[in-house]
């Protein structure tokens, strides 16, 4: 099992975590973090995008000369696509980008992602995060202490003084452990967990 130093909000190690290999140790696999990721990316796509057709655009009721006689080519409609204010033929209309992958992959490209972190020591513990006030400038010092200035930042349960204190700090986010996925985790410089998070992390994944 890895075994991790356990620090507090100023810097200083104050214990020891051990983290399970099944999680937290696996040799990372690039071709799941990608899938997930792109999976990620494309869910979020609105698909709003929308273009007019022939039939939707204004105008071209009448023909724009007469069919006969003139040697050139016949048309019906100033409105077709081969005219400036005509319609777009194939343009993109309004669609879902969603779709599924196994469960299979996610659970691996999640294990991939945190033991990627742990490779590169950007995983930091910190054994609690308590604040009696929202103070911005505590996090963002307390941040800097631990090396940590662009992090995701996972709670185990809701925090709301410490998710305050980190909201307006720029390259930092707050997530819970139910709510962490694999384009956050890979997204920021560091993974900064409470002992409890990394421990619920390990009950979850297991």
């Amino acid at each position: 099992m890895a075994k991790l130093d356990v620090y507090n909000l100023s810097g200083a190690v104050t214990g020891s975590i051990e983290l399970s290999d099944a999680i937290f140790g696996i040799e990372p696999n690039a071709s799941a973090i990608a899938i997930v990721v792109r999976n990620q990316l494309a869910n979020r796509r609105q698909g709003t995008q929308s273009t007019l057709t022939r039939s939707e655009v204004r105008g071209g009721g009448k023909r724009p000369y007469r069919q006969k006689g003139t040697g050139r080519a016949r048309h019906g409609s100033t409105r077709s696509a081969q005219y400036v204010g005509g319609g777009i033929i194939f343009g993109p209309k309004p669609r879902s980008y969603n779709y599924t992958v196994p469960k299979k992959v996610k659970r691996l490209a999640m294990k991939s992602a945190l033991s990627s972190k742990v490779i590169d020591k950007k995983l930091i513990v910190v054994d609690e995060i308590n604040l009696s006030e929202i103070k911005t400038a505590v996090m963002a010092k307390a941040l800097k202490d631990l090396k940590a200035e662009s992090a995701l930042v996972v709670f185990e349960d809701k925090n709301k003084n410490a998710e305050l204190s980190l909201r307006n700090i720029p390259d930092v986010k707050t997530a819970f452990v139910n709510t962490i996925n694999v384009f956050d985790i890979l997204k920021y410089d560091s993974l900064l967990v409470t002992k409890a998070a990394a421990e619920k992390i390990q009950e979850v994944y297991v």
